[in-house]
């Protein structure tokens, strides 16, 4: 497949804000749709112990909250950590989770899967 037309980000997604575990694939997604001309902001909402992080500031226009299970995140990232570890993380993105506008596990995704589908999304978004 290859790749999507060029986006305009959609009027109501002006601020567009990508949150999830290590080894999602948030900062992967961010270089394709900054290639495509598409802004959007990362978050490391999995390291604060602030559970609305995400929210605080300027709340994003769209929410998007890609997810991974720990055993890709740990060969994506070639971590050694503990599967508490990761956890944690799940727990301090739970509101995130709550509130994302679109949720997307990674788990089975190429890189381009991930971008064409998320790009998908903000097509119809606006």
């Amino acid at each position: 497949m290859g790749a999507p037309a060029a986006l305009t980000p959609p009027r109501s997604a002006a601020r567009i804000l990508v949150v999830g575990p290590c080894g999602a694939g948030k900062t992967t997604l961010g270089h394709s749709l900054h290639a495509l001309g598409i802004e959007v902001r990362q978050i490391a909402q999995e390291h604060s112990y602030i559970a609305d992080l995400w929210r605080r500031g300027t709340a994003p226009d769209v929410l998007i909250f890609l997810d991974a299970s720990f055993e890709t995140c740990t060969v994506r990232k070639r971590f050694k950590w503990l599967e508490r570890d990761y956890l944690e993380q799940q727990r301090r993105l739970a509101d995130a989770r709550s509130h994302c506008h679109f949720y997307l596990a990674t788990d089975s995704l190429t890189p381009m899967e991930v971008r064409d589908r998320v790009a998908a999304f903000l097509r119809g978004a606006g």
